[in-house]
C-alpha cells in the first residue's frame, strides 16, 4: 500500500506540474499558472489539505527537470527536519488559505479554533495573527466579496499540444435481441479542431476510453496534455500510470466546472445536428462506426471551421514536424500491474492461474504486467528490472524434475516424455540455466 499511495501522490504532482513542463513560457504566463494552481483546490492522496503552496510547486518542477523528466523524482521521501517546530511552513499556509476559502465569513478567532479542531495546524503553532492576517491578504482572502475567475478562450500553439476528450450519449440499438444505448467517446485537437478518434461503444466504461485513447495515439501520436471530463470513465490508475509514463500530462476540469472543454462539446453540438440525422435507423455498432468516420473523412475534416476558417486536416497537416510519434510497444503501456509474492516453489497466481518464477525472484514481491485479453502473456518485474515472462505452470511436468543441491534440474530417467514433447528446460524464462 505505501508503494501504491507513493505512486498516486507521484501521479498526482505530474498533475500539478504538467502545465509548466517542457513549455516555453514568457515570465508573466509562468507565473499566470503557478498563482492558479496556488490558487486552485485540490485533492491530495494521501492528506486531508486541498492547497498546494508555489514554492511547494516550483519545488517539484525542479526535482522533475534535475532528473531528466523521471516521474520517480516526484515520489515522497522522508523529510530531513522531521520532528523540528516551524513557525508558518508552506504546507500549513495552504492549508490555512484553504480553510479560509471554504469559510469565507469566519472571523480569524473562530477559524484558527476549527484549524486546531481538524488538526490543520500543529500544538507549536506560533505565527502571530498579523503572519496569518497577511498570508490571507496575499491571497485575497479578506476582501468582503470574492474575486470573479477569470476565464478566457484559449487555443493551442501546435497541433498535439492539446487534445480534448469527453463522451456523448448516442442513439440506441439492438444487439442480440435487446435494446442497448451506444456512447460516442470523441478527442479533439485543440489547435486544429480534428479529430484524433472517435467511436461509438456499448458502454462508457474506461475500458471505452482507453480503447478510443489507444486508437487515437497509434494514428496521431502523442498528444502534450490531454484534456478531459472528471467522470469515471476518464479516472483510473492505470490510465494515469499510463499517460505519465508517455508524457502526456492527463488533466481533469473540475467537477462542476465544464468551462475548458469547449471543442468538444461544440462538435458534439455538430454531431446531434449533422450527423445523428444521417445514420438513422442504423442496424448494428459497426454500421454507425463506418457512417461515422465516412462523414468524419468526407465531411466534418475537409470543410472550413467556421474558427479558424480552415479545414481542420489541412491545419494539422501544416506542422507534422510538432508531432511525437507514438511507441511501437504503445499497448505495454496500458497492461494492467498487480502485485504478487512468490512462494517458495516458485509458484505465482494470477487470476486463478498458476506460473512459474525464476528462482531468483522467490519470496519477493513482484509485479505482474499483463492485458485482460491476453492472460497468459504476463511479464514479471522487480522494481525497474524486467525478468521476461512467466511460465505456466504445469504440475505434471514438474513432477518428473529431480533437483540437485547445485540447484540444478534433471529429469528422471524412469518416465520418457512423449516423442513429440518438448524436453523440460527447468522452467528457465531465457533458454538458460536460472
Amino acid at each position: 500500500m505505501e508503494k501504491e499511495l507513493a505512486e498516486r501522490i507521484a501521479l498526482f504532482r505530474f498533475g500539478v506540474i504538467a502545465p509548466l513542463v517542457d513549455r516555453h513560457l514568457s515570465r508573466g504566463e509562468r507565473e499566470r499558472i503557478l498563482n492558479e494552481i496556488a490558487a486552485g483546490t485540490w485533492q491530495i492522496p494521501g492528506s486531508q489539505r486541498t492547497s498546494i503552496g508555489r514554492s511547494t510547486v516550483v519545488k517539484w518542477l525542479a526535482c522533475y527537470q534535475r532528473s531528466g523528466g523521471d516521474i520517480e523524482s516526484l515520489k515522497p521521501r522522508s523529510r530531513s527536519d522531521r520532528g523540528s517546530s516551524r513557525s508558518i511552513d508552506d504546507e500549513t499556509a495552504a492549508a490555512l488559505v484553504a480553510l479560509k476559502q471554504q469559510l469565507p465569513e469566519c472571523s480569524l478567532d473562530a477559524l484558527m479554533r476549527i484549524a486546531r479542531q481538524r488538526k490543520i495546524i500543529h500544538a507549536g503553532f506560533c505565527a502571530s495573527r498579523q503572519s496569518v492576517y497577511r498570508l490571507f491578504a496575499n491571497h485575497g482572502l479578506n476582501d468582503a466579496h470574492p474575486r470573479p475567475v477569470d476565464r478566457r478562450r484559449f487555443e493551442a500553439e501546435l497541433p498535439n499540444d492539446l487534445w480534448q476528450s469527453d463522451w456523448l450519449h448516442g442513439p440506441k440499438i439492438i444487439v442480440d435481441g435487446v435494446m442497448r444505448k451506444t456512447y460516442l467517446f470523441a478527442i479533439i485537437d485543440d489547435h486544429s479542431r480534428l479529430i484524433v478518434h472517435a467511436q461509438f461503444y456499448l458502454s462508457e466504461s474506461i475500458d471505452s476510453f482507453r480503447d478510443c485513447l489507444m486508437l487515437a495515439l497509434l494514428k496521431r501520436g502523442l498528444p502534450r496534455r490531454l484534456y478531459t471530463d472528471n467522470g469515471s470513465a476518464f479516472r483510473s490508475h492505470l490510465l494515469r500510470y499510463a499517460c505519465a509514463r508517455l508524457g502526456i500530462a492527463l488533466l481533469h476540469s473540475r467537477p462542476g466546472i465544464p468551462e475548458g472543454r469547449g471543442k468538444i462539446e461544440r462538435f458534439f453540438r455538430t454531431v446531434r445536428s449533422q450527423l445523428l440525422p444521417l445514420l438513422g435507423e442504423t442496424a448494428n455498432l459497426q454500421q454507425m462506426n463506418a457512417g461515422l468516420y465516412d462523414w468524419l473523412e468526407h465531411d466534418y475534416h475537409a470543410r472550413p471551421h467556421s474558427t479558424t476558417k480552415v479545414s481542420p486536416l489541412e491545419r494539422y497537416l501544416k506542422h507534422l514536424h510538432a508531432l511525437r510519434p507514438a511507441p511501437a510497444n504503445l499497448l505495454d503501456y496500458f497492461r494492467n500491474p498487480v502485485t504478487r509474492k512468490v512462494d517458495k516453489d516458485r509458484a505465482v497466481s494470477l487470476d486463478g492461474r498458476l506460473f512459474e518464477a525464476p528462482v531468483g525472484l522467490i519470496g519477493r514481491s513482484v509485479t505482474l504486467l499483463y492485458h485482460k485479453d491476453d492472460p497468459l502473456r504476463v511479464e514479471v518485474m522487480l522494481g525497474e528490472q524486467s525478468y521476461g515472462f512467466l511460465t505456466p505452470l504445469d504440475p505434471l511436468v514438474n513432477s518428473r524434475v529431480r533437483r540437485t543441491t547445485r540447484q540444478d534440474v534433471e529429469i528422471d530417467p524412469a518416465i520418457k516424455p512423449n516423442e513429440d514433447q518438448q524436453p523440460y528446460r527447468g522452467g528457465s524464462l531465457f533458454g538458460g540455466s536460472q
